[in-house]
């Protein structure tokens, strides 16, 4: 039997997410303006047909644990692999960063630029509905940030973490995440993410703090037309 976690983002999108979702029978996806992730039912033989309806020509579409052939009406414009983890260590036994902010959907401009800039994964101008978002700002500018997008049961995703690189080397990133994972655990989830595996730095990193690998995967991004 397959573990949750290896069709994550499938069980977010008909499970705690599905109010978040768009498609039909097989073939899910994020709404258009939140993170632009695709899923279906069975990920190794995926049913791009009844998805298209659901997109739009301009858009690009992240889509995981799928390495097959890419059927007519669709492009391949990028692949890489990735590793999921999940948290393997005990809860942090307290807040590094009591005094972040939490983000709203009024900070979508500056959640926007600094993923812009810093390139953590897909990134909308809903994604930060989809969980709790916390950041550090030096003055009025979002400066570093991390939040919790895929939720598929117990399984809570800490996601969007990044740092713009003038502010890099100060731990930001590491503490916003240990004060999600310690919220996170304190609800009884258990937190995972995603790192691509040219990110050696970052995969280490989490390494370090108490993530280890549940598998590496397949990524593209694919688009209509």
């Amino acid at each position: 039997m397959k573990h949750p976690l290896d069709n994550v983002f499938w069980h977010a999108l008909t499970g705690l997410h599905a109010r978040y979702a768009t498609g039909t029978g097989g073939a899910r996806r994020y709404a258009r303006g939140f993170s632009p992730i695709v899923a279906f039912a069975d990920a190794e033989h995926p049913d791009l047909d009844a998805l298209s309806s659901y997109c739009e020509a301009d858009e690009h579409l992240y889509c995981a644990d799928w390495s097959g052939a890419v059927p007519a009406g669709w492009r391949l414009e990028a692949e890489t692999t990735m590793f999921r983890m999940v948290w393997d260590a005990a809860m942090p036994s307290i807040d590094e960063f009591a005094d972040a902010a939490r983000l709203s959907p009024s900070h979508a401009p500056q959640a926007l630029a600094l993923t812009a800039l810093t390139h953590p994964g897909p990134f909308g101008p809903r994604t930060l509905e989809l969980g709790e978002y916390v950041g550090w700002f030096e003055g009025e500018q979002l400066v570093a940030m991390a939040g919790e997008r895929t939720q598929a049961g117990s399984l809570r995703e800490v996601s969007g973490v990044c740092t713009h690189p003038d502010f890099q080397g100060r731990g930001l990133a590491r503490r916003l995440m240990l004060k999600l994972v310690r919220q996170q655990m304190a609800r009884g989830e258990t937190p995972f993410l995603h790192v691509m595996r040219d990110n050696v730095g970052a995969h280490r990193l989490y390494e370090r703090m108490g993530f280890r690998d549940h598998c590496e995967t397949v990524v593209r991004v694919i688009s209509p037309g």
